[in-house]
Parts: structure tokens; sequence; C-alpha cells
């Protein structure tokens, strides 16, 4: 991959992705701005999936960074300097998240990370980030339970989203539940989860099944959900290759019969993908979506399809990243330094922005972030927003990690449930 001071087209998106396809390995994408004096640039890092099965999921993140670097530089840039995107496409591969990981620790020296979009991805590279003293921001949604003080996640976790999500597919449609989920922590955690809040709820799961993410033949599965016959089917599914489910759902006649509710679909711009009659009436829980109407979140989306036409579905993935880096940015003002521990102390005062989510704000305990939730359901290839849910806490994390009390603490718990 070059580095390219020119806008992601889908002419350079496809030759990057055949380059990637190719087996060579891309150097880092370096965004490069007017300077502001005579300053060094600051470099904020970027570990996203460009292409690969998650990349269409990553290419609006590493587009909510460019278009934040470019509002704070028009500003004055962070302290009198400019920022400058360091960016590497780890091409939905763990490997090179490992391999970057290490570079843009080492080499290139950014005085942040935001990076990592599926949970694997955050455990190959958390550790190296501590190892060599990065903050890393981790901005997507997942499980909960990650426990760090070098780490700030920013997504939704299940206390905020499929808490609500469950209650309200056992209460439109039944209580009796199928869930599906992609084979790996991810979707093993979140299906405990929607377990969990189904027998909270006076719901019985019929059965759970889990799925690879390079699985892309559900025949056998759906032949045993016809048999099961539950009143709603949850899905963690992961990924475009996990697309193909409700393709071959909707192929063999159930769509219309058996409604599905899922804590995933439409991250990887299936509601684009897949005709109306294959994704209508699914609904989601997530901590965004591109049609929410308020002046930030309007504001956020116009710029962003200004900037770059054509660009993917812009759902929480963008807008937590975008936040996330904004709440750095507030951290590294306050601070009056680019320090680490001194911008971690200045994200730990409860620090908040007010974004295209609407406010978002830090936990000390945790470092995860107490934020607003929505429920959508998919109608002609947009979301229908039909509920919120204002101030949502981490409380599935805050159960198991108190940075306060235990500021060493260095792991991601699986929460007891």
């Amino acid at each position: 991959m070059s580095n390219d001071r020119t806008n992601f087209t889908r002419r350079s998106f496809l030759r990057s992705t055949a380059l990637a396809t190719g087996g060579l390995i891309a150097a880092p994408m370096i965004m490069r701005h007017a300077a502001l004096g005579s300053e060094d640039p600051i470099l904020i890092g970027s570990l996203h999936d460009q292409s690969g099965p998650v990349g269409t999921s990553g290419v609006p993140m590493v587009r909510a960074l460019e278009l934040g670097i470019e509002e704070v530089n028009a500003a004055g840039g962070v302290l009198g300097r400019p920022l400058k995107l360091v960016h590497y496409d780890t091409q939905s591969n763990i490997q090179l998240y490992t391999q970057y990981a290490q570079q843009i620790a080492l080499k290139d020296k950014v005085a942040v990370i935001h990076g990592g979009i599926t949970s694997a991805s955050r455990e190959a590279i958390r550790p190296i980030f501590d190892r060599y003293k990065t903050l890393y921001f981790y901005n997507t949604l997942y499980e909960g339970g990650v426990c760090d003080r070098n780490i700030f996640c920013t997504g939704t976790t299940p206390a905020q989203t499929v808490e609500k999500l469950v209650p309200y597919s056992l209460e439109r449609w039944g209580k009796k539940v199928y869930i599906l989920a992609a084979d790996y922590n991810y979707g093993q955690i979140t299906a405990k989860w929607m377990e969990k809040y189904t027998r909270d709820n006076g719901g019985e799961v019929l059965a759970i099944d889990f799925f690879p993410l390079d699985v892309t033949n559900f025949g056998s599965t759906i032949s045993k959900i016809q048999q099961a016959k539950p009143d709603v089917v949850f899905s963690a599914l992961v990924g475009g290759n996990h697309t193909a489910f409700y393709r071959q759902w909707a192929a063999a006649g159930l769509k219309g019969s058996i409604p599905i509710s899922s804590t995933t679909f439409g991250l990887v711009n299936e509601l684009a993908a897949l005709e109306p009659s294959e994704s209508n009436g699914i609904v989601s829980g997530y901590g965004y979506y591109e049609e929410l109407k308020t002046d930030a979140s309007v504001k956020f989306v116009s710029a962003l399809k200004e900037k770059f036409p054509g660009i993917p579905y812009i759902s929480e993935l963008a807008a937590g990243t975008y936040e996330g880096f904004h709440l750095w940015v507030k951290a590294a003002q306050q601070a009056k330094s680019i320090d680490r521990m001194k911008v971690i102390e200045a994200l730990e005062t409860g620090l908040s922005f007010d974004g295209p989510t609407g406010k978002v704000t830090l936990d000390k305990a945790t470092h995860h972030s107490v934020r607003n939730a929505f429920l959508a359901e998919a109608k002609d290839k947009l979301w229908d927003v039909v509920a919120s849910y204002p101030d949502q806490k981490p409380s599935d994390t805050a159960a198991v990690c108190d940075l306060v009390k235990n500021p060493n603490d260095n792991k991601q718990y699986v929460i007891s449930l």
C-alpha cells in the first residue's frame, strides 16, 4: 500500500486489496496534513482491517479518524502541533495485527493507537501495547470484561445493548430462542449473555450453534432451526462470510415465519448487500445508527459522506472511533501533554464528549464508556430506530473490573453468569 494523501477511492481500495491478496506486505498509509508551525506532527496510530472478511467494517472507522484529524488540525491541532495518521491495513489477519502493532509502537512511536475490530484482534495486540507503553483505544462493541489501565473501550457491551434486545424480542415474538454465534471469544461470550438474559426474562434457549468465521454454508443449521421451531433466532454471527446465513434463511422461506434479532447484523454493510426481502424485519441493538437525526449525528454523517463518497454504512464502529479519537484529544489538551500516563490520568477524570451517539463519558473504574443505546428494525435498506436507552453503564464489566482499587490489573475476565 503506498503512502497517499488523496481521498480513498474505490479504485485505490481495489488496488490495495489486490496487493494484499497477492501476499505483499503493506507499508503504512501516512495521511499528511499541512504543518501548524515548526513543531513535528503528533502521530495517531490506526490498525484497522480495510480488506478481507472484516474490511467493510474497518473502512468507515479509518475514515472517521481521518475526519477527526482534519477537524482538529483545522482548529489548530493539539498543543499547537498538527496531527498525522499512521495507518496499517491489517487485512483481517491476526498475524498482521501483531506484526504491525510492534512496528507502530516501536518504529512509528505513535502517541495513541486506535485499532482492532474483532475481539481476537484486540487480544492479539493489547499485550503488545501494554509491553511497549502505547496508549490504546478499542472503539468496537464487544463482549465486555477487559480490565487494563492502558486501554479505553468506547464501544457498547452486552449490559448496554443485549440486555435491551433480548427482552424486547421475547415480549414481541415469544419465549423460545435459538442462538447462532461466531466461534471465537466475542460470539462465545455474547451467546452466554443472550442465554442469561433469555432466562432472566422467562425464556428458554432451545440450542446454541457456533460457526468459524470462514463458514458460508448454513443449510444444515437452517434445517435444525426448522425442526426446533423457535419463536425467535438470536444472531451473533460476524463478518462478511456469515452474511450468507441471512440470504440462505430468506431463500429457505423462513424470514417471514421466524424473526431474527442480532447483535452484529449491519456492521459489515449487510443492509446494502442484501435485498429488502432478505433483511426487512431484522432487529438489532447498537450504540449508534446512521439514521439518528440529532444535530451532531446529521453533521457527522454529512461530513463523512461529503469527504468520502461511497463510504459504507456508518455504524457504531465509525461513530465510536470518532468519539474515542476526540476523547483522546480532549485529554491531551487537558493534560497539556501527550505523555501516556498524563493523558490516562486526564481520561480518568470522567471526561465526556458530545458526539454523534450523544454524550459519552469515560468511567474511571473500568475505562469503558457510559453511553446511549438504541434498538432498530431493518426496513428497505435503512434502520428504523424503535427504542432508545440513555446513559447506559457498562455494568457487566464493572462487576469484575475496578482499576481504582486494582490499577495494575491486566486481563480480560470472563464474567460469571
